[in-house]
């Protein structure tokens, strides 16, 4: 799978609407074929920033999220609403969803 985690610096004075703000895109890129997860955090560390953990199935989902009509929408429409070009970390997993924390299993 494509994993990617991404840091959004919202400008301050829209940080308490950017899931609203957000919310087309958000709901759109959930509803892809290929798109396994796609949430959004809020920093506790900064009120300003949002952390998006994002996975896709395969390249070629990859391709048709960075290809669709919401992502063309998107790339207009929410750079207004940043303070700065997100950050981001991609890297392919061989794995296809999440795997338990062992360190800290819950144990009956």
């Amino acid at each position: 799978m494509i994993f990617i985690t991404a840091k959004f610096r919202v400008k301050p004075e829209h940080a308490d609407a950017w899931p609203e703000i957000s919310r087309a895109f958000t709901e759109a890129t959930r509803a892809e074929p290929g798109c396994l997860w796609y949430e959004w955090s809020r920093s506790l560390a900064d009120a300003s920033e949002y952390v998006l953990v994002e996975a896709f199935r395969d390249d070629d989902a990859g391709a048709a999220h960075v290809g669709s009509d919401h992502f063309k929408t998107a790339q207009r429409e929410l750079p207004p609403y940043l303070a700065e070009t997100p950050r981001i970390v991609h890297a392919k997993v061989d794995q296809d969803g999440w795997s338990e924390l062992g360190e800290l299993a819950v144990r009956d």
